[in-house]
């Protein structure tokens, strides 16, 4: 396949390039090139791993000393104007050079590149990195169920093919830039979704590629009739599920510093003992929220291991606290950590995460089960599949004031962490999803074997062009 070289796209953001990077890995252990682009705003801090086969086109975003989520809107617009144009030279020169790109691959929210690979005749595919449900939330939305979300309100809930139920707490906020627990202004996200919406539409037989697996969405990859969904997931390091490359335990592209000893603290613990609580690598969380988790936490006695990052205005979110000195003799907060591999740990014995999709697959193939605490995004409906349907964890509820108490936090954590009926069960079907999640990517797999039809189908294609 030394003809065969793929231009990968993705928005420059620690949530996509983890993903991306496990799936351009995979791509070369198919036999693809790969050149992964993204803005330097990412790129000026991201570690690049060495991995033959792979090399890095980053282009300048217009925030090329980093983004801040203040920004989001002015920064969508730059990168949009300025990646085109750089998406443009690059795909042109490596034509004129007689090394022409077999196909452009770009990640959620990146539909303008797909827009420029149509304008120079080169073939596009979609990753979808977020849960194949979410897709079709999305392409409802924006094509004949729109009116059926807007109008959903209380106790009403939204009934469309292929997706479960929803209320108005399980729509991606996107959908509604109210319903979010982050003070950010999501208009710029509204429009990179439609715009999502309508390049797929654009294609006469859209295939999308998802991070998901056929056991886990069996419905939702196959709920629009248009569109052609097809897992190749959990991307997530080989160490993990397929075995097949044991050295591969790290993503390789980490924008921030691990810290230090918190492995040997793991160690000391007992098995399945320490709670552990990350929200991902974007959204700072309010001080309301992390000071109901804290006590909730100090309540329920148990070890944890927290990762709290430092805020973008570099405050350190543990020294407001009020329970600060009880939780420090407690548990244990770190800054950064390889989460893939804090959820192997034995002695971790369940996750409280805000529901990003990575951190939902990293524990879904890990076996540990759930505590969901969605800030925004897909992450409130991710929750929701989470609780209702692969019934892996359990998701914190609002009093009537619309607040998370710390009772609250304390009674999930129990319930999880608990020997009861619950907490088995939870446990039983975490184990379940980790054992299929596996199957999916061995080499008579699913996922392995649908990422495999579109590595040929994509030869197929360069040949007859």
């Amino acid at each position: 396949m030394e003809d065969c070289h793929v231009l990968l796209v993705i928005f420059p953001g620690q949530g996509h390039i983890n993903p991306s990077l496990q799936f351009a890995k995979r791509l070369v252990n198919l036999g693809a090139k790969v050149t992964l682009s993204t803005g330097f705003s990412a790129m000026n801090h991201m570690s690049r791993p060495q991995i033959p086969g792979l090399d890095f086109a980053p282009f300048s975003d217009g925030y090329d000393a980093g983004l801040k989520p203040d920004d989001l809107n002015d920064f969508w617009a730059s990168m949009k104007t300025r990646g085109s144009d750089a998406l443009a030279k690059l795909i042109t020169a490596r034509k004129e050079e007689g090394r022409p790109f077999t196909r452009l691959i770009y990640t959620t929210v990146m539909a303008w590149a797909g827009v420029v690979a149509r304008g120079l005749h080169v073939p596009a595919t979609l990753l979808w990195i977020q849960p194949a449900t979410v897709l079709d939330i999305y392409y409802h939305y924006f094509t004949e169920y729109g009116d059926l979300f807007r109008n959903c309100s209380g106790d009403q809930v939204v009934e469309v093919p292929g997706v479960p139920c929803l209320a108005v707490r399980d729509f991606p906020s996107f959908l509604f830039s109210t319903e979010t627990n982050v003070n950010y202004d999501l208009d710029w996200a509204i429009e990179a979704m439609r715009d999502q919406i309508e390049e797929i539409n654009v294609e006469e037989n859209p295939k999308v590629l998802v991070n998901t697996f056929d056991a886990l969405e069996f419905d939702a990859l196959r709920a629009i009739k248009k569109v052609r969904m097809v897992g190749i997931g959990p991307l997530i390091p080989s160490a993990y599920l397929d075995g097949k490359d044991p050295s591969d335990t790290a993503f390789g592209g980490d924008l921030r510093q691990n810290s230090n000893d918190y492995v040997e603290w793991l160690d000391s613990q007992p098995k399945s003992s320490v709670v552990y609580l990350a929200f991902g690598s974007y959204a700072d969380v309010p001080n309301t929220i992390l000071e109901e988790i804290a006590q909730g936490l100090v309540n329920s006695k148990l070890p944890f291991l927290w990762v709290l990052r430092e805020t973008y205005k570099g405050e350190k979110p543990e020294e407001k606290l009020r329970c600060k000195e009880e939780l420090e003799g407690q548990g244990k907060i770190v800054r950064w950590c390889a989460q893939v591999e804090v959820l192997q740990h034995p002695s971790i014995g369940c996750f409280l995460t805000h529901c990003g999709w990575n951190s939902t697959l990293e524990s879904l193939a890990s076996g540990v089960p759930l505590v969901a605490c969605p800030l925004w995004n897909d992450q409130f409906s991710n929750a929701k599949l989470i609780q209702d349907v692969w019934k892996m964890g359990v998701r914190v509820s609002g009093n009537e004031e619309g607040v998370v108490t710390a009772d609250e936090y304390k009674r999930c954590i129990e319930c999880v962490m608990g020997g009861g009926e619950k907490g088995e069960e939870l446990r039983k079907n975490a184990k379940k999803w980790k054992d299929l999640a596996k199957a999916a990517m061995k080499e008579d797999g699913s996922s392995y074997l649908n990422l495999k039809a579109y590595m040929d189908e994509m030869l197929t294609l360069k040949s007859i062009n």
